[in-house]
């Protein structure tokens, strides 16, 4: 957790700080609470001896870094490539073992809708494992 993350030295008011967390949240669940809920069901059936909130923050570092990535590569295979390989520098974050169990359930969470239905744990597995050789692979 880095220092800014305690808002220790913070120089925005309050509403700033309101409005910047409900930006965030509206990046990380645009369909909202549902959204979120049925995620965490998720990770706990992946995970199921992590508690959620130690699988959110990979997922969401993930994320963030997939569509980072994603931008700049302009290809989904490129961008998960990308995380892959450069997973060392977020292994405080992330680890190697499960970098492509998160960035199978990256690519599920780009894929719902408003309907929010995520697909089951082991098809999630399944999709890790085939990210995995993919990448080893070549």
């Amino acid at each position: 957790m880095a220092l800014g993350d305690f808002n220790l030295f913070t120089w925005k008011s309050r509403a700033t700080q309101e409005k910047e967390r409900e930006e965030y949240a509206l990046w990380a669940f645009p369909f909202g609470q549902k959204q979120r809920d049925n995620l965490e069901a998720l990770l706990s059936e992946v995970y199921p001896k992590v508690a959620v909130s130690m699988t959110l923050v990979p997922f969401l570092t993930c994320k963030e870094l997939y569509e980072r990535s994603l931008k700049k590569t302009g290809s989904t295979d490129a961008a998960i490539k990308d995380l892959m390989v450069s997973q060392r520098k977020y292994k405080m974050v992330v680890k190697s073992k499960d970098m492509a169990t998160y960035i199978a359930c990256v690519l599920a969470d780009a894929e719902i809708d408003e309907l929010c239905q995520y697909p089951s744990a082991d098809y999630i597995r399944e999709r890790a494992r085939e990210l995995e050789n993919h990448l080893y692979s070549k």
